[in-house]
């Protein structure tokens, strides 16, 4: 960080104690044929990547005390392809569960979707029009634990409907957390769904609302992903769809997830720690 002035989303000296062995191990592996190690600091590399995710500024309009879009995105990119910012999401989120007394693979998830609208840059071809919402733009799906943390993400047209995500996040979620067993929802899914997720293990219940008491009432279980939802809404850079083509993961919201500004949905299980003892309850 040098001598100058902290930025709000800036990762702590606790965080990145976490998340600093991992990447420098990273860069350990990909050594350069000329031996150039880089010219900034990968703490300041992930606290520009925070901020732009924070602020929603466009990667060029990055403050000048950062380090600067080539080398940022660059990152931002590499990690993302390869997989670096998956594996560092699922480690801190095992080690939220762990210190709330939770295993460190969930037992159930909360599935839900949101419309977003996207810019004019973004291509046609990857948006439409969520016909219930009218909503133009793209349509991101999430998978969260009962802690409110991301187990999957999915990006698609907003034009696509909500069963054709919840199968892509039920596949997800298996393919990545074959422990997941039970799986809650709204009644904008249907029972094509629920048959998928008999196929996978899953058993999928639809947690309708109850419109027999006045003013907002929390619905069970599905209040979980919503406060998520808001939770990632502080990121502005989420407030719209602006990636030119769906990663299909959404690599933004996986970002925002893990925090980096004290406000992530880790502080439900407690803020991060080191790994717990590993038992508790699953789900």
């Amino acid at each position: 960080m040098g001598d100058r002035k902290p930025y709000p989303s800036d990762v702590t000296d606790a965080q990145w104690a976490l998340i600093g062995p991992f990447l420098r191990a990273w860069k350990a592996r990909r050594v350069s044929v000329s031996g150039h190690q880089g010219d900034y600091d990968l703490r300041e590399i992930v606290n520009a990547i925070l901020y732009q995710n924070r602020t929603g500024c466009q990667w060029a309009y990055l403050p000048h005390d950062l380090p600067p879009k080539s080398a940022t995105y660059y990152y931002f990119a590499l990690w993302r392809d390869d997989g670096t910012d998956q594996a560092i999401h699922d480690l801190l989120r095992c080690q939220v569960r762990e210190k709330a007394g939770r295993r460190e693979d969930p037992t159930a998830v909360v599935l839900d979707t949101q419309s977003i609208r996207a810019p004019n840059h973004v291509p046609a071809a990857t948006t439409g029009k969520d016909a219930s919402k009218k909503v133009p733009g793209r349509k991101r799906g999430l998978a969260v634990d009962t802690l409110g943390l991301v187990i999957a993400v999915v990006v698609t047209a907003a034009s696509v409907t909500d069963n054709a995500i919840g199968i892509r996040l039920l596949d997800t979620v298996v393919a990545h957390t074959p422990t997941v067993t039970r799986a809650w929802v709204d009644a904008g899914f249907k029972q094509d769904l629920a048959l998928h997720g008999a196929v996978l293990g899953v058993d999928v219940e639809v947690v309708k609302r109850s419109d027999t008491r006045p003013g907002f009432v929390p619905v069970r279980k599905r209040w979980i992903v919503e406060q998520t939802y808001g939770t990632l809404m502080r990121h502005r850079r989420l407030v719209r769809e602006y990636e030119s083509r769906p990663s299909g993961r959404g690599p933004g919201a996986e970002l925002a997830s893990r925090g980096g500004d004290g406000h992530d949905p880790g502080e439900r299980g407690g803020d991060l720690g080191g790994p717990g003892p590993g038992r508790g309850n699953a789900a």
